[in-house]
């Protein structure tokens, strides 16, 4: 009997992930689903030979699978992580054209919650693992491949918590490959061919949740009231809600904006006017990289009142900051202006700017892993506005980038995938994504 190959096996297994229901809600009593899937990961593990470790993050059922390749006896090179989160976002099925957790593969696609985010970097981990240990390879260095809880709610009870009480787990470990990067973007080029951009992810912006309180006097809505704390936040939000933050150009973009230049012929730079609207030249991805360029503060909630007459002494908003790295400083100031003397702030949740150099070995291979299957791609480093697991490990100095590779249909609207209705990965997309990921491994 043939043994299967990685290519042979993942479509398989990028289905079945998606048909454990990982929705996570950000409450961790309505949170489901990672125990069952971690433990199938660990199983699907075992099967082939490793020894596998499964740890609950500080809450039951937050699981979290990992899994050793030993490297050479004789080396002295660090060890690399190899991580993807098993969580997703909630999905209301009857938005969908499909069961959300179905699976489904058709029409040249998988279709569910988390083929994009990010079941289909998973299950071309897992494809691969068990392909280089049933083949008894030997990377060049030792591979941690683990499979993580809860990063869709900033990795509270998964990444963070690991990080904190469980660092044996990433004992040896210098560099990790995570999500959001890898994936290309086709632009057409001067002399009339075309070139696909591989963005390898090497920055984060913060992931940071503030709170605004303001406290006022309680009373009858039909007085006449000076000290109204809804007025007081509605009137910090509007502010904020209405501040542009200037133009930053960190060191990734400026890389990645100069790659972007030679290859199309546009300018693309800080002196280019209106750079925003520029972007929107290179097609669906301009919403990511256009986020990139400056911190952004949205308001997405608020709380005051409990009857139509009564003047509350207490409101709150919420809002969603993304900080650009180096800018933080800079950034809580403008916020405070913003506010005023009369509403409080704090953050509930902070995970800061993660930011590395596009350089060494790690990235050659992942430039030499593209290019053997793909002649026409080029690697180059962006920033990713949201956040993922990485800004947990840079904690224990480890460094971090995003290679999750896909090969996409240059029509295809990759970005409103995430969190998206209909979220969907090509197959095709995924196959290549495996020959590319082996390669990297074999050589990383």
């Amino acid at each position: 009997m043939t043994t299967p190959r990685a290519t042979d096996e993942v479509v398989d297994l990028v289905s079945r992930l998606i048909r454990f229901d990982t929705s996570n809600t950000g409450d961790p009593t309505t949170t489901r689903g990672e125990e069952g899937c971690a433990k199938w990961v660990a199983k699907l593990l075992e099967e082939v030979g490793y020894t596998t470790e499964y740890v609950e993050s500080g809450q039951p059922g937050r699981g979290n699978v990992f899994a050793r390749l030993a490297g050479p006896p004789d080396s002295d090179r660090g060890a690399l992580l190899m991580h993807a989160h098993l969580d997703v976002v909630p999905a209301a099925a009857e938005d969908w054209s499909v069961d959300p957790f179905s699976g489904a593969v058709r029409d040249g696609y998988i279709w569910g919650r988390g083929a994009v985010d990010m079941k289909d970097m998973a299950g071309m981990m897992l494809a691969l693992a068990r392909q280089l240990k049933r083949d008894g390879v030997v990377p060049p260095r030792e591979i941690v491949f683990a499979f993580l809880a809860d990063e869709e709610a900033g990795g509270t009870w998964g990444s963070q918590w690991l990080v904190e009480h469980r660092p044996d787990l990433f004992d040896g470990i210098t560099e990790a490959v995570g999500e959001v990067g890898g994936f290309s973007l086709t632009v057409d080029r001067p002399d009339g061919e075309v070139r696909r951009l591989y963005l390898v992810e090497t920055a984060e912006k913060s992931l940071s949740w503030m709170r605004l309180t303001a406290e006022g006097r309680a009373g009858h809505g039909s007085f006449l009231h000076e000290n109204n704390a809804v007025t007081e936040v509605a009137a910090a939000v509007a502010r904020i809600g209405a501040h542009t933050f200037p133009l930053v150009m960190t060191d990734t973009v400026a890389e990645f904006l100069a790659a972007l230049s030679e290859e199309t012929g546009l300018e693309f730079s800080p002196d280019t006017p209106d750079l925003e609207s520029a972007l929107f030249k290179i097609g669906n991805l301009a919403s990511i990289i256009g986020a990139t360029l400056r911190d952004t503060a949205n308001p997405t909630m608020l709380s005051a009142g409990y009857k139509a007459n009564v003047i509350p002494q207490r409101a709150e908003a919420v809002i969603d900051c993304r900080v650009l790295p180096g800018r933080r400083a800079e950034f809580e100031a403008t916020i405070d202006e913003l506010i005023g003397p009369n509403v409080r702030r704090e953050w509930i949740t902070d995970l800061g700017a993660v930011e590395t150099t596009f350089d060494g070995d790690l990235v050659d291979a992942m430039n030499d892993a593209i290019l053997a299957h793909d002649p026409q791609g080029r690697t180059v480093p962006y920033m990713l506005s949201g956040g993922t697991d990485a800004k947990a490990f840079v904690k224990l100095g480890i460094r971090c980038f995003g290679f999750a590779p896909l090969q996409l249909p240059p029509e295809l609207d990759f970005a409103a995938l995430f969190h998206g209705i209909d979220e969907r990965v090509p197959v095709e997309s995924v196959l290549f994504g495996t020959r590319v990921m082996e390669h990297f491994l074999h050589n990383c």
